[in-house]
């Protein structure tokens, strides 16, 4: 049996009262939210969260930039008014996502955002 099938027949039994994706992030906008058509026509609004990472003797790296997407029309309205800077809070799903390049086939882990809001404002 292909590795493909089992790992389908292995979801498909899972008791959906035992699986959990949700994500929760509080950290600081990188840059500007960027809204992108598809090919597909879909739009959608993405921007990067940092988060700051508990300091560990074991590791150098200090933060997390992590890429989030906002699909929902509701999620879209609320990321667009976010500025470089701001303190944001944004729930969602953690999402695998494929697609063509002129390089070939790629794919790339983003949180999909199902809300956000602003913590705090961005000194100007």
């Amino acid at each position: 049996m292909a590795a493909s099938k089992v790992a389908q027949d292995d979801v498909t039994t899972l008791d959906m009262t035992d699986v959990v994706n949700e994500v929760r992030l509080v950290g600081r906008l990188s840059a500007e939210p960027e809204e992108k058509e598809l090919p597909s026509g879909d739009v959608l609004v993405s921007f990067r969260v940092v988060v700051p990472r508990v300091p560990d003797a074991k590791s150098k790296v200090t933060v997390d930039a992590l890429e989030c997407v906002a699909w929902t029309a509701r999620a879209k309205r609320s990321v667009r008014s976010w500025r470089l800077g701001d303190v944001v809070e944004v729930t969602g799903s953690l999402r695998r996502r494929f697609f063509r390049t002129a390089a070939g086939p790629a794919s790339r882990v983003e949180v999909e955002v199902t809300r956000g809001r602003v913590v705090r404002r961005a000194r100007t």
